[in-house]
This record gives C-alpha cells, sequence and structure tokens, in this order.
C-alpha cells in the first residue's frame, strides 16, 4: 500500500508539510514490511497517527512524561523512567517496557534505550510505530474496521475517539472506500 502528499494534504490540508514528504517516504518504505497492505489498513493507521501525533506536528509528548513515573504496567521501575520513555513516534510508543520490546524486535537500529530520544528521528518514528501496530494485532482489527478497538489499543482508552473518526472518515473519502 503507497500513498501520496496530495493524498495527505486532499483528507487533512493543515498538516506539518515540513514533515509530510518524510511521512509518506517512510510510510511507503515501511508500510508492506509491517502489513499495512490494504486501503483499510491504511486509513485506520493514518487516523490514529494524525490524532496522536496532532497531523504529523508532534513526535514526541509535549508533557515531561512525570506522570507514567512508577508505573509498572508500562515497565517504568526505575526512578527517570517516566521521563525517559515518554510518548514519541508517530503513535507516542510509552515506557520502557515498548521501548525495550521494539529495541530487541530486529527493526530498531542502535542503542535506543541508551538513546530513546531517537524514537522521535526519522525513521525511528515510522518503524516503531508501525511495529507496534503489527504487533499489537492492528492490522487484524482494521480489517475489521473496528476504530474503537484499535484506539483502545492504541490509546490505553477512548481519548480524542472523536477526533479519530474524523481522520477515519476523511481517509476513508480520499482511498475510495
Amino acid at each position: 500500500m503507497k500513498i501520496t502528499q496530495a493524498q495527505l494534504l486532499r483528507a487533512v490540508p493543515t498538516l506539518n508539510k515540513a514533515r509530510m514528504a518524510d511521512f509518506v517516504d517512510s510510510f511507503n518504505k515501511y508500510s508492506d514490511t509491517f502489513g499495512i497492505t490494504t486501503p483499510l489498513r491504511a486509513v485506520h493507521y493514518l487516523a490514529q497517527v494524525f490524532h496522536e501525533s496532532f497531523k504529523l506536528y508532534y513526535t514526541e509528548e509535549i508533557a515531561s512524561g512525570a506522570n507514567y513515573e512508577g508505573r509498572k504496567d508500562l515497565g517504568n521501575i526505575y526512578k527517570g523512567d517516566g521521563v525517559r520513555f515518554k510518548g514519541r513516534g508517530f503513535l507516542q510508543i510509552t515506557g520502557r517496557a515498548n521501548y525495550k520490546a521494539y529495541a530487541e524486535s530486529g527493526y530498531c537500529v542502535g542503542d535506543l534505550m541508551r538513546h530513546p530520544e531517537w524514537l522521535a528521528q526519522s525513521p525511528g518514528n515510522q518503524k516503531a510505530s508501525m511495529w507496534f501496530w503489527k504487533t499489537h494485532g492492528l492490522n487484524e482489527l482494521a480489517d475489521h474496521d473496528d476504530i474503537l478497538a484499535i484506539t483502545k489499543k492504541v490509546n490505553g482508552g477512548t481519548n480524542g475517539l472523536s477526533q479519530r473518526k474524523y481522520y477515519y472518515r476523511r481517509f476513508k473519502l480520499i482511498f475510495g472506500l
């Protein structure tokens, strides 16, 4: 599945144009590897990414990450883990456990645990997000067109569901679904 800059602009004219070309290039380079191979999978992925990254403007969570301190469910077991492993990438990968799993996945290049900031940079921001997507079964949920279940897996709840649905409808229109 390949996408174009023109498609993104038609769907969301206010996206971060400075990041758009790199996003499209990395999406097209890695989408097959991570199973985002149909228009419906792409629609769901893009809807989640555009919400989580605020239209590609953020690849790092604005908050400090202190609210994740001590969150054992995220693998944050050491002092400072919350800030160190705050949300990064287009899907805002969060927590020591997720960073470690990606670092050990074979897709990550370099020592991410020593340099977690790399997840906010290209191509790690896209690859880590697509890795999360694939390993959490989100392609299969997209095949069932289940935006609610996808949102819960990406967000841990339903935060921003209406905005995700807005992007979902926009991308569905652009991809002729």
